[in-house]
């Protein structure tokens, strides 16, 4: 019993862990001399999970005792208030046990209590976690001796028939018990959890059997993406798949992680965005596409940038940034009802509707409304540099007036935006994707989403005049020598594409661990990831 003691307690000295841990390895050897190695096991039967034994048993405990009331105990003694409560307890039980339901399950023990003859455990799958009574009449006495030598974290397979405790608590009656994996590891305190956010990062294979929230967190992330696929298709949308390594990372504003290719004997990167592949695809023809995929930026760490992160893009042909306005609304929407069951989302206790109409407006006019500056009424260069100086607004000497309104809206406006609003019509400098707007060359038809403070998304009407677009990476090229290292380099098939012929088109980007981290009320991104960048150990 000294370990079922001591076998959750995080303040173990260093020798008596060293001793617990020894103390399971011999259990796995005794149990392999004995021929009942666990970890010979392949498969077990598994029928049923826990939410699904509850509401079969709930179902049949329904029908069996329809029209049956509970019995008055009004004015009885207390004594015979629980004589009568407890025999109305056997005729339910011996009725419900006249026609048993037979299950098996199969999952982690998280707890166990020994009493003699009979013992009660929790067994935990992904559902969740339902009491097993296990009583040596019923599995034999050999077996409840292994039983009780059993340790939290191991994994068995269950068979029996449900019951209702006097408490009420739906359990499983055990029958056979099956030892599928001895655990020779030590699981964190029960009562606490896993806390340190550390160790949950680095070994979320824990962090998911201690933390339901933190696997109810990524069980819905799947459901979000599934959510994401479901709504694509209805718009008649083809998903695909394009190369992670490529010889020029372009399409978005990012330093690439580099690396060679022996068999080629080049170098290669790993690609930042999904944008001029996919736009090759509509080239050939495929007018709706998308691809969900992870990219790479060579950028620093925080709560809502990973290096490696999960990036939706898609492209329509025969529409333009206001198409794709409204197909963000509609899929948004769609989402949050179909994991949230509501469009009304709260993320870190505030309030965000998705269910009304999403705010519009131009990048322009929200830096007139919040910082107070009409860029419009600037036409110099000079005269951009000097408000940004009486704004303290720091730019750099490439910076161009466009730069600095961007500028202008991240310092003055980006944290107002809390409610869903299109920020749309973006200078041209910071766009070299992106169709001009035609009555304001300086301006391109390009949009972010924002919500929270975020940029959720980035679209544009996409830019299909390859001599325009071979400027704008002339232009690009210009900044990378004057040490920007996330301006783009000419993409000479990507022109030649645009050459053969790009019809208009509507193309939008989607940071999709940013989005689960709303829908999800998680604080920080790699709480949404399974396996966020972490720097090692012994660094």
């Amino acid at each position: 019993m000294a370990e079922k003691n001591n076998q959750n307690n995080n303040q173990n000295k260093p020798q008596d862990l060293n001793q617990l841990l020894k103390v399971r390895r011999e259990k796995l050897a005794n149990l392999q001399e004995a021929g009942k190695d666990p970890f010979q096991i392949t498969k077990y039967d598994q029928t049923h999970h826990t939410d699904e034994v509850r509401d079969i048993y709930q179902a049949h405990e329904d029908k069996l005792l329809a029209g049956r009331v509970a019995p008055s105990v009004e004015g009885l003694s207390e004594e015979e208030a629980r004589d009568v409560i407890n025999q109305d307890y056997n005729d339910r039980r011996s009725i419900m046990d006249a026609d048993p339901i037979k299950v098996s399950i199969a999952g982690r023990m998280m707890f166990k209590r020994v009493m003699g003859k009979a013992s009660f455990c929790n067994i935990q799958d992904i559902k969740g976690k339902i009491q097993v009574y296990v009583a040596k009449d019923a599995i034999g006495e050999d077996a409840y001796a292994e039983f009780k030598k059993s340790d939290i974290g191991d994994i068995y397979g269950v068979k029996g028939y449900i019951f209702r405790t006097k408490t009420g608590e739906v359990s499983i009656h055990a029958e056979e018990l099956t030892l599928l994996t001895k655990s020779l590891q030590i699981l964190p305190e029960k009562f606490h959890g896993l806390t340190d956010t550390d160790t949950r990062y680095r070994q979320r294979y824990v962090d998911l059997i201690m933390n339901e929230e933190s696997k109810k967190t990524f069980i819905n992330r799947s459901k979000i993406i599934a959510a994401i696929r479901k709504y694509l298709a209805g718009e008649n949308f083809l998903e695909v798949e394009t190369p992670m390594l490529v010889s020029n990372a372009g399409g978005a504003a990012a330093r690439p992680f580099e690396t060679h290719f022996n068999a080629l004997s080049e170098d290669f990167k790993l690609r930042i965005s999904l944008e001029l592949y996919l736009k090759r695809l509509i080239v050939g023809g495929l007018e709706r596409v998308y691809e969900i995929g992870r990219v790479f930026r060579n950028e620093g760490l925080d709560t809502r940038h990973n290096p490696e992160f999960t990036l939706m893009e898609l492209y329509q042909a025969y529409t333009d940034y206001n198409g794709m306005m409204d197909l963000t609304e509609n899929m948004f929407r769609y989402v949050a009802q179909e994991v949230l069951g509501t469009t009304t989302i709260t993320y870190n206790g505030i309030e965000m509707d998705l269910g009304k109409p999403f705010a519009r407006i131009t990048m322009t006019e929200a830096v007139k409304q919040y910082a107070g500056v009409d860029f419009d009424a600037i036409e110099t260069l000079e005269e951009a540099r000097a408000i940004a100086k009486e704004k303290h607004v720091e730019f750099e000497d490439r910076h161009k007036k466009g730069d600095i309104l961007n500028l202008f809206f991240e310092e003055f406006v980006e944290e107002h935006l809390i409610q869903p609003t299109f920020v749309m019509d973006h200078p041209i400098e910071i766009s070299p994707l992106t169709k001009k707007k035609p009555e304001d060359p300086n301006k391109v038809e390009r949009f972010e989403l924002f919500m929270n403070g975020w940029e959720m998304c980035n679209a544009y009407s996409e830019l299909n005049d390859p001599i325009d677009q071979r400027e704008r990476f002339k232009a690009q090229e210009e900044q990378l020598a004057q040490g920007d290292e996330e301006a783009n380099t000419t993409d000479e098939d990507f022109l030649n594409a645009l050459e053969i012929g790009m019809p208009p088109t509507g193309g939008i980007g989607y940071g999709i661990d940013r989005l689960c981290m709303l829908l999800t009320d998680s604080p920080a991104i790699r709480d949404v990831l399974l396996f966020p960048t972490m720097k090692s150990l012994d660094k």
